[in-house]
């Protein structure tokens, strides 16, 4: 039986502060799921939605970490900020770009736009980073921007999440001239488990609900500050999770003719450079396969708002929601990088505090006009903190609807 923690909650949130003394905590979960808490025993993910703001968000495509965090963080979709996957090749760099390849990772001609930690702190608002995709990464015309506290990634010791707790939890009781009014967190879970073992296995019920715990812990302590009633508490995540299997599987080289192709970079979706003259002729071949879209370069649908960008070569190609396209099927038994209209890719959103609507769930329009999408929390957060928002391509009237 789920337990729930409403009274408790709502005891700690007492409203009538001023909106420029607000602070904003807001925290990731990678793969977290939008519907894990309806399968899962998540109590603080349940109270969360009985006294503040429940929402599905739609994630930008395509649906991955790299692209969705950096997206949260600019308000830009990665057609635009240039991430435009977990791993791609960039023509101007004649390079590619991997998470795992600190040169490319560390470059900061990969990141484009602003993100929402230099609006701030260019209007004199202080923020906090805690692992954020491209907080440790020096983002600027100048090429020196960082948050004014932040951590980067491969600085050993690495942190592990009780550190990564103490540490929102430290900046948030910093003295008022020095505290950040921003501070964001990232949870590299239950991603991983729901990778390795499936979205719905026991390993990753075990592991979301830690982190349910966790961020409750979280929560009660940034709470018991002498300011806790005027933090605004957001957890949310960047893309939901689906079922593989090595029997939904297309091999590239099955389908493709490796002397018609220069280059073939990345799954879900991936992206072809062919050789002069084959740009027709893989089309049309990859078109008559079963279970993937392909499009040619600027012809992507214009809902996804992807495939403009000189990163996605010639020819990009999307597999069926669960199935592969790549040189040899995922060991994994969970995946994500699909349409971010599948269901499987929404991802769970969760706010409290002094700005937010209490017990209110945020409906979901199907389709493009869909009311929650993740291109508006940059937007948002500038609101939260009474800042300009650079030009993006969020709408914060869009989810004006979540706020008193």
């Amino acid at each position: 039986m789920k337990r729930f923690f409403p009274l408790l909650l709502a005891a700690c949130l007492l409203f009538g502060c001023k909106a420029k003394d607000h602070y904003t905590v807001i925290i990731s979960l990678d793969g977290s799921r939008w519907d894990y808490a309806d399968y899962y025993d998540m109590p603080f993910f349940d109270s969360l939605a009985t006294v503040g703001v429940k929402a599905r968000m739609e994630p930008s495509y395509p649906s991955s970490t790299f692209p969705n965090h950096y997206t949260m963080a600019t308000g830009l979709v990665p057609d635009h900020h240039g991430l435009v996957n977990n791993s791609f090749w960039n023509p101007d760099t004649e390079h590619g770009y991997s998470l795992g390849d600190p040169e490319s990772r560390y470059d900061p001609r990969y990141y484009g736009g602003e993100p929402v930690w230099i609006t701030a702190q260019k209007q004199g608002v202080k923020c906090g980073v805690v692992y954020w995709v491209g907080s440790d990464i020096p983002i600027g015309p100048e090429g020196n921007e960082y948050p004014t506290y932040y951590r980067v990634w491969d600085e050993q010791p690495h942190w592990d999440f009780d550190q990564r707790v103490d540490e929102i939890v430290r900046l948030m009781s910093l003295p008022k001239e020095e505290r950040p009014r921003l501070v964001m967190g990232y949870f590299d879970e239950p991603d991983h488990q729901g990778h390795v073992y499936g979205p719905f296995a026991p390993e990753t019920k075990e592991m979301a609900e830690r982190m349910d715990s966790l961020m409750h812990a979280l929560f009660l302590r940034l709470k018991a500050l002498p300011h806790g009633n005027r933090i605004n508490f957001i957890l949310t995540g960047d893309h939901g999770m689906t079922e593989i299997s090595p029997e939904r599987f297309v091999a590239w080289y099955d389908v493709v003719p490796e002397e018609w192709t220069e280059r073939i970079v990345g799954n879900n979706p991936t992206s072809i450079w062919a050789r002069e003259g084959y740009v027709d002729s893989l089309y049309n071949r990859l078109s008559q396969v079963e279970h993937l879209r392909v499009w040619k370069h600027g012809e992507v649908p214009g809902y996804l708002h992807y495939g403009t960008s000189n990163r996605l070569g010639d020819l990009i190609v999307d597999p069926e929601l669960g199935w592969q396209f790549n040189f040899a099927p995922s060991r994994n038994k969970g995946t994500h990088g699909f349409d971010c209209k599948e269901t499987d890719m929404m991802v769970a959103f969760r706010a409290v505090g002094p700005d937010f609507k209490s017990a209110y769930e945020a409906p979901y329009t199907e389709g493009e006009k869909s009311s929650f999408r993740n291109i508006d929390l940059y937007p948002l957060l500038c609101k939260l903190l009474g800042v300009k928002p650079a030009p993006v391509d969020g709408k914060s009237e869009r989810i004006q609807h979540i706020l008193k």
